[in-house]
């Protein structure tokens, strides 16, 4: 992968603001994070693993559901920013259109 940047000094720029404009360039253009991305490499989680996973999951919060229906703990308020939200109407999506 090649990546060609090249940043030219103008007026009385300083050869110190030249070398930072050169590495906000390097910087925008990603490759710095995709070579420390490849630094390591990182074999793929099987098929098997991921199953494994998924149904540990499934069984933790179907445990977990029964807990709060049956009392015992007291269920966590949502976390700000969570995926999964109830849908609340916007601003006069619930309210008839007068005619």
């Amino acid at each position: 992968m090649s990546v060609n940047t090249e940043v030219q000094k103008s007026g009385n720029e300083t050869a110190l603001s030249v070398i930072r404009k050169f590495s906000r360039r390097v910087q925008g253009t990603g490759l710095i994070k995709t070579v420390r991305n490849r630094r390591y490499f990182a074999r793929d989680t099987s098929k098997i693993v991921k199953k494994k996973r998924a149904l540990k999951l499934l069984k933790r919060r179907a445990e977990y559901k029964q807990l709060v229906k049956e009392g015992k703990i007291i269920e966590a308020p949502a976390r700000r920013g969570s995926p999964v939200r109830e849908q609340t109407p916007r601003l006069g999506e619930g309210t008839p259109i007068a005619r």
